[in-house]
């Protein structure tokens, strides 16, 4: 079976335009009801969270009609953070977790997630077989059976009781003052409050959600406004996550900003020296940068590489039954504590090497020098294919004929958006440049 709607991290798109509609996602919902639904009990459940965009609502609604419609209990958690969700759904028995998010994307997206009941996302096998069920006739459920739904109050706040746990027993954060912009996103009121009771001097920023703010010049992906933050209130780091807080960059004194392939860095060091890296194992994707890698190998560690995307990372994690792994973009898994990536966890696991080492951020976040990489994008037009044309596959060969020895390339469909990555590193970044340019500018002409 193939998959057509569902992507690298679920099913994505422009809110009100397909496949992000009222009528898929009732439909969707159905489909993963129906696939959840093993017998014709009553004690089906399936968990709701979503970020703070205003199409959530409607979401969220078609959502749960179509779930109640082939007999699923839906408990809403409102807006939640996805690792919350994760969590939630092994906390509170559910067959199926599902969120509405499109993680760092702006307002106008927004996209439908699916947790299994140990609370991991979803396989594509297990996404395909939904999509066969959503593109065949949908059994639904008698009258009797339809399901129910409720709201669920304190969800946010067992996810926040369950994060401080994760920080060293007897630490507190006295002393430290710490930025955490939110992104106007899920975490806009759990974050904070998490900080403060462990005992942070807390300046937030982006927790002002209007559904229409969300990643707008803040967060993950726009860290200015929290560097300007941390140098102007003396902060000791600034924590930034996206709009469903499933990753994290990390801001030291001076406003620098480290990457997840620094954070990444950081934890397997300090891990492998506790005897905690299962096999000494850290788990990345293809886009971690060559530096990582090298880092690592002079430890003594290794990289396991993957392709793009924290849902395959985390399914190499359990096949080899590694407990660290993540992304650049900063998704942090760390299955001792979770079931995908954690910005919020992420962050509290890097100020407790501060408050442990006694060590500055600064000290703490540059683990290695990054091999020089570039990465462009270009967009194609619907029906192109780019890939498939002579002249790319010329250019993408001459260009790792030239990086052979001295660096790589690496050329990839987005999952999320009809873009062509192209990615390279070299430690020439005279040579880095030229590569990238010359398949970036074959590229363009074949999309059109």
């Amino acid at each position: 079976m193939t998959r057509t709607i569902f992507g690298t991290d679920g099913v994505r798109g422009r809110a009100n335009s397909y496949p992000m509609t009222a009528e898929m996602a009732l439909r969707l919902g159905a489909a993963a009801g129906r696939y959840f639904r093993k017998d014709r009990s009553d004690k089906h459940r399936v968990v709701i969270g979503k970020d703070t965009r205003r199409s959530g609502y409607m979401l969220e609604n078609a959502l749960t009609a179509g779930l109640t419609s082939t007999g699923m209990n839906v408990l809403l958690l409102g807006p939640v953070p996805t690792p919350a969700v994760g969590f939630l759904t092994r906390s509170m028995r559910a067959d199926l977790g599902i969120m509405i998010s499109a993680s760092h994307n702006p307002h106008h997206d927004n996209g439908i997630k699916f947790f299994g009941p140990e609370g991991f996302k979803l396989s594509d096998e297990a996404e395909a077989e939904i999509e066969a069920i959503l593109n065949g006739e949908i059994q639904l459920a008698k009258p009797e059976n339809i399901g129910r739904a409720k709201r669920i109050d304190d969800g946010l706040w067992r996810y926040a009781e369950y994060a401080k746990t994760t920080f060293p027993a007897g630490r507190r954060l006295d002393g430290l003052k710490v930025v955490i912009d939110c992104a106007n996103g899920a975490a806009y009121r759990v974050a904070p409050e998490v900080l403060w009771e462990l005992g942070a001097e807390v300046i937030p920023l982006g927790v002002s959600p209007n559904g229409l703010n969300i990643n707008d010049k803040c967060g993950s992906t726009h860290t200015d406004a929290a560097a300007a933050a941390v140098v102007a209130h003396g902060a000791d780091i600034g924590i930034c996550l996206d709009g469903d807080a499933d990753r994290v960059m990390i801001l030291d004194e001076t406003g620098a900003v480290a990457d997840g392939d620094q954070i990444m860095a950081l934890f397997a060091e300090r891990w492998a020296e506790e005897g905690r890296l299962k096999d000494g194992t850290l788990v990345a994707t293809v886009m971690s940068n060559l530096g990582l890698e090298r880092h690592l190998g002079a430890r003594g560690l290794r990289l396991e590489r993957t392709a793009v995307g924290d849902r395959y990372v985390v399914e190499a994690m359990r096949r080899g039954g590694w407990n660290l792994g993540g992304e650049q973009s900063g998704h942090i898994v760390m299955t001792d504590y979770g079931t995908t990536g954690d910005g919020l966890l992420a962050g509290l696991q890097f100020l407790a090497a501060m408050v442990e080492t006694g060590r500055k951020a600064s000290e703490l976040a540059r683990r290695f020098a990054p091999v020089p990489q570039m990465l462009q994008n270009v967009r194609y037009g619907a029906g192109a294919d780019p890939m498939g044309a002579a002249p790319v596959k010329a250019a993408i060969a001459a260009a790792e004929d030239r990086l052979t020895g001295c660096g790589r390339l690496l050329i990839r469909r987005s999952g999320t958006e009809p873009l062509i990555r192209v990615m390279a590193e070299c430690e020439d970044e005279a040579l880095l440049a030229e590569v990238v340019g010359g398949v970036v500018e074959a590229v363009s002409r074949a999309a059109g």
